[in-house]
Parts: structure tokens; sequence; C-alpha cells
């Protein structure tokens, strides 16, 4: 009995992985809690220990993607990377990583690009922003490290072409330790402009 239990749990846990990907994917929902609530109601599931975790649900919307994506899958997730370089190349000084969606190819046509740069000072990533003319907005980012450690850092938002970029500006010793992956809570991935060259030239 138990290791029926145990394969309708498994069961569940796959199918709201899966719906909380169409959901992220066709909703543009990029809070992975808030997709698996959902997924989980809508099919009827209030077991706790059914409810995958968020690697499983960003592993599903690759999946789904890839499957379902067809030709503008490949298309969109090097449209974005490429404008994540162009970006990046802008604010070279501030020794900028790309994390997040476009890094792991878990896109949806929702994502943006996500960036951490380094200053001291966030006024000299908007003067950067200002001297090439670029409007922006500025907002607050909550970031969590592993040592849960929880600090609010500036970010800038703008535009290149159609993509919406968010540049989170973190302090230069910021560089010694990654925050959280939001995903997994490992140390979040970062790749520097030579390794996104690499992945864009791969691909």
């Amino acid at each position: 009995m138990p290791r029926k239990r145990s394969h309708r749990s498994l069961q569940a846990r796959y199918g709201v992985a899966q719906e909380a990907a169409r959901i992220m994917r066709e909703q543009g929902i990029k809070d992975f809690l808030l997709a698996k609530r959902k997924a989980a109601e809508r099919l009827g599931i209030s077991d706790r220990t059914a409810l995958p975790g968020n690697d499983e649900i960003a592993a599903a919307l690759t999946e789904q993607q890839r499957l379902f994506g067809g030709a503008a899958y490949p298309a969109r997730l090097r449209a974005l990377r490429e404008t994540a370089g162009q970006a990046m190349d802008m604010l070279r000084e501030f020794e900028p990583r790309l994390v997040g969606s476009v890094l792991s190819g878990a896109i949806t046509e929702h994502s943006d690009v996500n960036l951490h740069v380094f200053s001291d000072t966030a006024e000299a990533v908007a003067i950067r922003l200002m001297d090439q003319g670029i409007p922006y907005e500025m907002n607050e980012r909550r970031i969590r490290y592993p040592t849960e450690r929880i600090e609010q850092l500036p970010s800038f938002r703008f535009i290149a072409g159609d993509v919406s970029v968010e540049a989170t500006v973190f302090p230069v010793q910021g560089l010694r330790q990654a925050p959280s992956c939001p995903v997994d809570g490992r140390p979040m991935q970062r790749a520097r402009l030579p390794d996104l060259k690499a992945l864009l030239v791969e691909s």
C-alpha cells in the first residue's frame, strides 16, 4: 500500500510541475510559488508532499518550450541572449553577469533579461545609462543569500529593442558571493560576457 501511495504522489508531483510550467509559459507568471499554487488548485491537489520543487518546474518549463515552441523557442532564446550581450557590453565597466532564465534557457515569451552589475554607488550606473540616452526606471530587488542574509539592492529597468532588461546593482565585493537562486536555493549561476558569447557560438 505505501508503494502505491508513493507512486500516486510522484504522479501528482509531476502533474503539478507540468501544469505550473504551462501556467508560467502561457500567462507570463514568473513567481514559482504562485504558479505552483495555481496548478495544485486546478488539479485539486492539497497534499503538500505532492508539490514539486522549483527546479522541477523549471525543468518542465524548458521541456515544454522545446516540445511546443518549435523554431520560435531557440530563435527567442538567441535573441534574448544577444540583447543581454549588448547590454552587458554597454555596462562592461560594472563587471556585468547574466543570470536567470535567459542563462538557464527556461524562458517564456514573457521573459526579460536579468543582469547583476557591480558598483559601490548606484549613481554610477545611472550616469552610464543617462550618458547613453537610455530611459530607465529605478526599483529595489530583495536578494537572499545562502547564509539566509537578505538585502534590498537597487536595480535599473530599461528597454533594449523590445526586451526589458533589469540590472541589479551589487557592491563590488558582491562578486565574491552569489545570492541564492530562487529556483533551487543554491548559489546563483552567473555568466560573464565571454561565457555568454560561447553559449551563442554553441547555439
